[in-house]
């Protein structure tokens, strides 16, 4: 399996959103999101161009993105499962095969204004 790197800015916003998961859904609600945000990075990690992730030439030269929802069902036990994630990674691949988590949002943001910095076109 192929390193990854989660960039300050995805740490931070994968914090956020299990903080929010916690508070709106519970403790167990919470694990579950970290088990699927955890499993998500992993399948990247394995296979940046599996299935659900996509070039976004449009957003950035290198950007990609890959939405939770095509990770879902590799989590384990099945009653981990959850079914409707409203987010997505914001990724690149790196020269030495690895991955860099650029991003961690929800669904219905804009993602030019969350482009990190590193992302944008010189």
């Amino acid at each position: 399996m192929a390193h990854f790197v989660v960039s300050p800015v995805a740490q931070l916003d994968i914090e956020t959103i299990l903080i929010r998961s916690h508070e709106q859904f519970g403790a167990q609600a919470r694990l579950r999101y970290e088990a699927l945000l955890t499993r998500a990075i992993l399948d990247l990690a394995d296979n940046p161009e599996r299935i659900g992730s996509r070039t976004r030439p449009e957003i950035a030269p290198a950007a990609r993105t890959y939405h939770l929802w095509h990770s879902r069902n590799r989590v384990e036990p099945a009653s981990d499962r959850v079914h409707q994630p409203r987010h997505f990674l914001l990724f690149r691949k790196c020269k030495d095969g690895g991955i860099e988590i650029g991003r961690a949002l929800h669904e219905s943001v804009d993602l030019v204004r969350h482009l990190p910095e590193e992302y944008r076109p010189s």
